[in-house]
């Protein structure tokens, strides 16, 4: 069943609770899709008027912030056996080619790569552990984290919602044709800071030198 077509089916506290659950989970460290959930309930949230877009936004938000400061407390007691640990059981996103790129992006950009992170798929699930395992100060962490999941989860509730809302009021008066051409715009507009968050990783990753020997972050 399509996300959207089952999230209809429950309550509107559940639909709260699960984006800010599977948001937490994936922030913390664990491969879920919380992008696909919070643009299809804040899509939801636009056709139904019992979900609430604010709410939905601050629960996606607390989540993402909450879920990254526990990622960092594990990956700050765990350190390098944990990420050895992810990479046997999710090798796909936790091979030893991406934790190298990842951590190639946190030694150059420190602090802003938690906060540009937020918005790549990849460092979104790898910022709070990795920047535990590499000592990051806390402090450092703790102001990229609440200001990228409030930017991250809290913009992609509002431009998914209005998207919605504007797309509705097209398909009344136009056709399926008003619809996409709505989503397309709102859909790119979000993804502006994905895009230059996924050019600054690939720039890191064409000019960094080889990883050195762990260092912590930031002093």
């Amino acid at each position: 069943m399509h996300v959207q077509e089952w999230l209809e089916t429950v309550p509107a506290v559940a639909v709260y609770a699960l984006v800010g659950t599977v948001i937490g989970l994936e922030s913390l460290g664990i491969p879920l899709p919380g992008e696909i959930i919070l643009v299809s309930s804040a899509l939801l949230a636009s056709q139904h008027g019992d979900i609430d877009p604010v709410i939905l936004g601050a629960c996606a938000t607390a989540g993402a912030i909450i879920g990254d400061s526990i990622g960092y407390a594990i990956g700050r007691k765990g350190g390098r056996p944990l990420l050895a640990w992810l990479g046997g059981k999710f090798p796909r996103h936790f091979s030893e080619a991406h934790i190298a790129t990842a951590e190639r992006s946190f030694q150059k950009w420190g602090m802003w790569a938690v906060f540009f992170g937020r918005f790549v798929a990849l460092l979104r699930i790898f910022a709070g552990p990795l920047a535990g395992v590499l000592h990051m100060p806390y402090w450092k962490f703790l102001t990229a984290n609440v200001l990228g999941g409030i930017l991250w989860a809290g913009g992609t509730t509002a431009v998914i919602y209005y998207v919605g809302i504007v797309a509705e009021s097209w398909l009344k008066r136009f056709s399926w044709l008003g619809l996409v051409l709505a989503v397309l715009i709102g859909l790119t507009s979000m993804l502006v800071l994905k895009r230059k968050a996924k050019k600054t990783a690939a720039a890191t990753t064409a000019t960094a030198e080889p990883a050195p020997a762990p260092a912590s972050v930031g002093d």
